[in-house]
């Protein structure tokens, strides 16, 4: 039982908010990052193979240097496809893939500020060089009859000294994560913040346009994840120093209710904003 104990504390991380607030996140093990990896490599496998059905009947009547072009527009379009996959879902305000979301687990920054499009870039344009890469170079080589056993050894060791990196180092990282700053960690499923903000209490709240221009995106993700920890000590912490920041009194009592109002108004507005063009990054951005 100890040693379980222990095990679980290791994964334990801080993370501070903008507002100094140590949310003490769960990093999320090997096993249920490799297991999200293998759901959306089978989601990326069945939209890949439909694109290749399309092109097959797209080609049937073309000759083989007439084909040839479009084999490659073909190639190009599979890349697009398991990079884009990737990069749009992270970027997204879930900060997770469908396979991450099904596992309840989601992308975030070790810095503890908003998780950017860089950093998102970044860590899946990697695994191009981790996965991917050897990977194309064994079938390629396989479909042009090359392949040897010394080839196909090193691009099996390859893929796979990648793929265990998170196993040999304590953050769990690989090497995208590594170089671009982020980590994975739990998210479990909880209520939707937008629907606590319904409630009678957190309605009673209500702020001035400048009050909402105090805090940008950045804020806004880490405010979601105070909320959804519940933890009283830190929706007091947070919203002591919001109200402090935008000049209202908030009692211990109503700090998740301040909270979540200023949240629902704060979302809203830079929805509005997104539309508009106009993106405040955080709150440094004038």
């Amino acid at each position: 039982m100890a040693t379980v104990r222990r095990a679980a504390v290791s994964t334990i991380r801080p993370l501070i908010t903008p507002e100094g607030v140590d949310l003490r996140i769960k990093l999320a093990d090997a096993g249920t990052r490799a297991a999200a990896f293998l759901l959306d490599f089978v989601i990326i496998v069945v939209a890949a193979i439909v694109i290749t059905i399309v092109a097959l009947l797209g080609v049937g009547g073309l000759g083989g240097e007439e084909a040839q072009p479009l084999f490659v527009v073909w190639i190009i379009l599979i890349f697009f496809l398991r990079n884009a996959y990737f990069i749009v879902f992270e970027a997204g305000r879930r900060a997770a893939t469908p396979g991450k979301r099904m596992l309840g687990i989601r992308v975030a920054s070790r810095s503890g500020a908003g998780l950017s499009v860089d950093q998102v870039i970044a860590r899946n344009l990697m695994r191009e060089i981790e996965i991917f890469l050897p990977l194309s170079i064994i079938l390629g080589r396989s479909e042009m009859g090359l392949a040897d056993t010394l080839s196909t050894i090193f691009g099996l060791v390859w893929t796979l000294l990648f793929a265990l990196f998170p196993l040999f180092n304590r953050d769990r990282m690989r090497i995208g994560d590594l170089l671009a700053g982020t980590w994975v960690v739990e998210a479990p499923k909880l209520a939707l913040v937008e629907d606590l903000s319904q409630r009678q209490n957190a309605r009673a709240f209500r702020f001035t346009q400048a009050q909402l221009d105090a805090y940008g995106i950045a804020e806004l993700h880490k405010l979601e994840e105070v909320l959804r920890r519940d933890d009283y000590f830190a929706l007091k912490a947070v919203a002591e120093t919001i109200g402090r920041k935008i000049g209202m009194m908030v009692d211990a009592v109503d700090s998740g209710a301040f909270l979540t109002a200023y949240y629902g108004e704060l979302r809203a507005q830079l929805e509005r904003k997104l539309l508009l063009g106009n993106r405040k990054a955080d709150k440094y951005q004038r």
